[in-house]
């Protein structure tokens, strides 16, 4: 029997939404945000910086506007005898084909249409999905991030904003290689003919090529505090309707209010 977390990351917060139906309860089409840059270059950081910033991180969970999605959840199943591989360091996991890109764009739709969607869980230990998945609820600002989120154009230019997580590539490695020995129970043999052999070849050829889609470029990541101050107060302004109206609340010119769920238990997606 699947194991189900659920995540309600909507809700009012100590940022209030000026033009919401309080009666209905009611807001228009969430803001999406994709974020990229190679592996450890501190995308996740990022994003946690920007909700820590919002004052997001303190609110309870099904109360949040803001929720961040990872694409490492939307790994593809393997076969045995690519999990073979995989456990051997022998997988490229930074490879478009690599991904659900079907399942991530089926999921981006949904978040637009002010869906409810199941998030897949996913272990790097066992390089496998578990039986388990986070359910997501509508949210006024999507923070999406992963290495190849502008890869693909059609996913691409769902995204109302870009950023790009620009940083060093001997920090890269070194925190690439503290995580996999730390986290995933890697062999430092293993990680670094791993990033020699699959990851620094596809930052070169598919991750670093999407760096010009950004609207905004990160350098250092986290530490850029006065490019994370600014992204926050964009977003600050959206969740104050200041830009909502000109941003969302419309699919093909069509209006697609939402319902917002107050009541479901919650936990924190990865």
């Amino acid at each position: 029997m699947r194991r189900q977390h659920t995540a309600s990351m909507a809700g009012d917060s100590e940022t209030h939404i000026k033009d919401r139906d309080e009666n209905t309860n009611v807001i228009g089409q969430p803001f999406l945000i994709g974020v990229s840059g190679g592996t450890a270059s501190g995308k996740s950081s990022v994003c946690e910086k920007i909700m820590e910033l919002l004052g997001q991180n303190k609110i309870d969970h099904h109360q949040r506007q803001v929720v961040i999605l990872s694409q490492d959840s939307f790994y593809k199943v393997l076969t045995a005898e690519q999990k073979a591989k995989a456990l051997k360091g022998q997988f490229n996991f930074d490879h478009p084909d690599a991904f659900d890109s079907d399942l991530i764009m089926q999921t981006l739709r949904k978040i637009l249409q002010g869906e409810t969607v199941q998030i897949p869980v996913y272990d790097f230990v066992t390089h496998s999905r578990k039986e388990e998945f986070v359910t997501v609820y509508p949210a006024d600002v999507v923070l999406f991030e992963g290495i190849l989120m502008f890869y693909s154009q059609e996913i691409r230019d769902l995204f109302q904003m870009k950023l790009f997580v620009d940083t060093d590539p001997d920090t890269r490695l070194s925190r690439r290689v503290l995580r996999d020995i730390g986290e995933r129970g890697r062999e430092l043999e293993q990680v670094l003919a791993q990033y020699i052999t699959f990851v620094k070849p596809a930052f070169e050829e598919f991750c670093l090529p999407t760096k010009k889609y950004a609207d905004v470029i990160i350098p250092r990541g986290a530490d850029n505090l006065v490019a994370i101050n600014l992204i926050v107060q964009h977003i600050q302004d959206i969740l104050n309707g200041g830009l909502s109206k000109r941003h969302n609340g419309c699919v093909n010119g069509h209006s697609t209010p939402r319902q917002r769920r107050t009541s479901e238990s919650s936990s924190r997606p990865h």
